[in-house]
């Protein structure tokens, strides 16, 4: 950030948190992140301090990408790309789950092995129904949408459910498989539809 560039206590503490942020948690907060952390009386009030902060030069609005935000001295490193996290996602039996974007990640996508244009997304794990494939609660699961492959471990949408599981084919007929003996096979009686699936998975050092 250049010297002369002068910033509000509050828009100074803005930018801290979303460094701080993005720094130790990977990804960039929400408006709604922002404005839980500082009280703010709507998310409108934190978007007025992020345009305030790109007007000033010290973040980047990003054209095209899921979280928006960036920092000037990262916008040359074109691998990197923001990953929307959509709420978490049962490693157990399959329930509802909640769609609206917490935040992203922004990650290197050759360490994934991903396009630059693959489509993803990702969830926060819960339960331990996909732990015999070394899959915990608490982990952070990126997903492409992509057709699955037989074996792959997709986020799927199982008669109005969503879990993650693996993807199995037998005689013609798909199915989901819990990598732990003590949950069932879930066998769709109406729909089976693949949401992503599985290219990366992250956990935070404990």
């Amino acid at each position: 950030m250049s010297s002369n560039v002068q910033l509000t206590k509050r828009q100074q503490e803005v930018l801290d948190y979303l460094k701080e942020t993005h720094r130790n948690e990977g990804f960039m907060p929400s408006t709604r992140d922002i404005q839980r952390h500082f009280d703010f009386a709507s998310q409108t009030a934190a978007m007025s301090h992020l345009r305030a902060l790109e007007r000033k030069g010290v973040i980047v609005r990003k054209a095209n990408k899921a979280c928006g935000i960036g920092f000037p001295e990262e916008m040359e490193r074109e691998e990197i790309v923001d990953i929307p996290i959509y709420g978490s996602i049962a490693a157990g039996m399959a329930q509802d789950v909640d769609s609206e974007k917490e935040g992203c990640l922004s990650i290197d996508i050759s360490s994934l092995g991903l396009r630059g244009n693959a489509r993803t997304f990702a969830l926060k794990v819960r339960g331990d129904s996909m732990i015999d494939a070394h899959i915990c609660d608490g982990d952070t699961v990126v997903l492409e949408f992509r057709e699955p492959r037989k074996g792959d471990i997709v986020a799927a949408l199982i008669d109005g459910e969503t879990t993650l599981k693996r993807y199995v084919i037998e005689n013609g007929k798909p199915y989901l498989h819990a990598e732990n003996e003590d949950y069932p096979d879930l066998i769709p009686a109406r729909e089976l539809i693949i949401q992503g699936v599985l290219v990366a998975l992250l956990r935070q050092a404990a």
